[in-house]
């Protein structure tokens, strides 16, 4: 017998949920759980995560999302959202921890970043026994895919699954609409003072792309380079772009003297919070569209006299 398309789809769900709750009870039993992280490694916890402590405002943010908020019990400077993670203790900064003051919390996880951790550090813990998850979104759709893994890990799959599936939707959405406009070549500024910028490899990067847009930058080999003011006036992009804290003031007023450089003649130079930029948890996403509306503009403005 056949089934109605509402059927069919109701059918679907059931199955989905099912699914979901079959991996929450299996979690609360204590089932063994193994995922591959962003650097390929698999990461098995005998059981549910309990005790967690993330190391990079990110991480905090894809735990949070994963809800698994409440089982973190030590975090990093600038863990600051959403407003509960102020309440987390701190053990340091993404590049120097106290280690002693981390063992004393007797995390069952560590969730890290690649970048910013030190290594040797890293290595003492590895000693440890205790399981390291490595946390480096290099696409969008990377970010609830990381919600999900993390989900699995702490014994929260279906928060997880329901956190993940608005964001998959959200960035096919932007990549229906925009991916294929015509293509706007941007200069993302991370600092001014040296002027850093981010290479194709940088999950900003991907944002821009699926905005339509072309990152001048994308072939360099290193993945936060130092350029010179030249080298972006030989590329004479189409769009300057920075994420900037609130209290800052705007730190791409000084590329106006520069009149002839495409972008100002224009007037494409755009700021973006900092925290929906930098970040590579779920305001990324939030992020990506306010960028998306900003190379609109920027298409809009070429007929423009």
């Amino acid at each position: 017998m056949l089934l109605s398309n509402s059927n069919q789809r109701a059918a679907i769900l059931v199955s989905l949920l099912f699914s979901l709750l079959l991996v929450a009870a299996e979690n609360a039993a204590g089932a063994p759980v193994s995922v591959r992280d962003d650097a390929g490694n698999i990461v098995t916890m005998p059981e549910p995560a309990q005790r967690v402590v993330t190391m990079a405002p990110h991480v905090t943010e894809l735990v949070f999302a994963a809800g698994a908020g409440n089982r973190i019990v030590g975090t990093v400077k600038y863990s600051d959202y959403p407003p509960a993670a102020k309440n987390i203790p701190r053990i340091g900064d993404n590049s120097l921890l106290d280690i002693e003051r981390l063992i004393a919390l007797k995390p069952d996880l560590l969730v890290v970043w690649r970048h910013n951790s030190a290594d040797r550090q890293l290595d003492q813990l590895r000693q440890l026994g205790i399981p390291l998850f490595y946390s480096d979104p290099r696409k969008l759709r990377d970010i609830p895919d990381s919600i999900v893994r993390l989900g699995r890990l702490s014994g929260t799959s279906a928060e997880a699954e329901k956190a993940a599936a608005p964001l998959r939707e959200k960035i096919d959405a932007l990549s229906h609409k925009y991916q294929q406009r015509p293509r706007v070549r941007v200069f993302y500024q991370v600092w001014s003072r040296p002027l850093y910028t981010l290479n194709g490899n940088q999950i900003v990067s991907d944002a821009i792309n699926v905005c339509g847009g072309e990152n001048i930058f994308a072939n360099l080999s290193v993945t936060a380079p130092v350029v010179n003011i030249e080298a972006v006036l030989v590329e004479n992009p189409e769009v300057l772009l920075s994420g900037q804290r609130k209290d800052d003031k705007n730190d791409l007023d000084y590329w106006r003297s520069y009149s002839g450089l495409l972008a100002v003649r224009r007037n494409n130079l755009f700021g973006i919070e900092a925290d929906l930029m930098n970040r590579a948890g779920p305001r990324l996403i939030e992020g990506a569209a306010m960028l998306c509306e900003k190379l609109e503009l920027a298409r809009a403005r070429r007929a423009q006299p």
